[in-house]
């Protein structure tokens, strides 16, 4: 354990972003049942578990080293994506050989990210990511160091409302349906996750003032 006692505290948390967004692209594709509200059917992404750590983390490193070096991690994370995107095109674009031929079709569907459902995840995780730092940063401008939960929380709220709001409007509005039909199906997903996510960041608020304090501490 000696060997694992020297790791800087911001790579560490930096690592556990960047863990939280690969499992969020990678594994985000499938979805859970929640429960009914009456006869309509309530269904989350398995990224539900990790997108509010990614604002937490958002939150902690911009209470303790400023908004700048958060955007510099946000856009490094973009970077990620896209270099992950273009990894999986040029990944499941070879030829397999003999031995993975039986596991091909499993390894392609798992990886082979459609273009649409790429394009929604880039833009809502910087732009969600980025209003998240810009919202946290006026609140604390104003309140100074006072009301953590309350930055975090508000922050949160309205950047994961967008960043739910993006996505779900990219990846699903259908083209061939009216206006109204698009919305009412789009509301039916937006607000059900938007609200759990939410619940969630208001359970994950002590670790946010944890965070704080472990990454000031020497």
């Amino acid at each position: 354990m000696k060997q694992f006692a020297n790791i800087q505290k911001l790579d560490l948390l930096i690592a556990l972003y960047i863990f939280c967004l690969i499992v969020a692209e990678l594994m985000g594709a499938k979805t859970f049942p929640l429960g009914k509200i009456g006869s309509f059917p309530l269904n989350a992404s398995v990224a539900i578990f990790v997108i509010p750590i990614m604002f937490s983390i958002n939150d902690v490193i911009i209470e303790v080293f400023g908004a700048d070096r958060m955007r510099s991690i946000v856009k490094s994370g973009f970077i990620i994506i896209f270099c992950l995107i273009l990894f999986s095109v040029l990944a499941t674009s070879l030829p397999p050989s003999t031995r993975s031929q039986p596991m091909e079709a499993a390894y392609d569907s798992v990886f082979l990210v459609s273009i649409r459902l790429s394009i929604a995840s880039l833009i809502a995780f910087l732009s969600a990511h980025l209003l998240d730092i810009a919202i946290f940063e006026k609140l604390r401008k104003r309140l100074g160091t006072q009301g953590l939960w309350l930055r975090n929380n508000l922050s949160n709220f309205i950047a994961q409302f967008f960043d739910t709001a993006i996505f779900i409007t990219l990846a699903f509005y259908a083209l061939s349906k009216s206006f109204e039909a698009n919305f009412i199906f789009l509301i039916g997903l937006i607000i059900p996750y938007w609200l759990l996510k939410c619940l969630l960041s208001v359970v994950e608020t002590p670790l946010v003032y944890g965070g704080v304090r472990w990454l000031k501490k020497t």
